[in-house]
């Protein structure tokens, strides 16, 4: 809903935080930081294009933040900032609402 160029804050949250990659970068970052390599791994479904895509639209809104230390070979490591930390309730949610309905797709098809 959008009026006088105004965006929903719901519509505008969702601009950000589109798409299936970048929540799931965000939940795997919830703890500590992880390098380039490791968030690969936990995302095997997605191409290494996309994931720098989707890393660097979170850096460019703040969410993240990417270290970049001074060694041969290059290490990177990427971590949630204060800001991105405030997302943290929100994916609490999310994985409590998706593991009920988990359970709920389980229990529909035993019926």
């Amino acid at each position: 809903m959008e009026q006088n160029n105004i965006k929903c804050p719901v519509e505008t949250a969702v601009d950000v935080l589109s798409g299936k990659w970048k929540i799931l970068i965000l939940w795997y970052l919830r703890k500590e930081k992880k390098r380039f390599n490791e968030l690969e791994k936990m995302l095997p479904n997605t191409t290494q294009k996309m994931l720098i895509q989707k890393l660097r639209e979170l850096e460019k809104d703040e969410i993240i933040e990417r270290t970049v230390y001074p060694v041969v070979p290059p290490k990177v490591e990427y971590s949630l900032t204060p800001y991105g930390k405030t997302l943290l309730p929100i994916l609490k949610l999310l994985y409590g609402w998706g593991d009920k309905h988990k359970e709920k797709l389980a229990s529909a098809s035993s019926d």
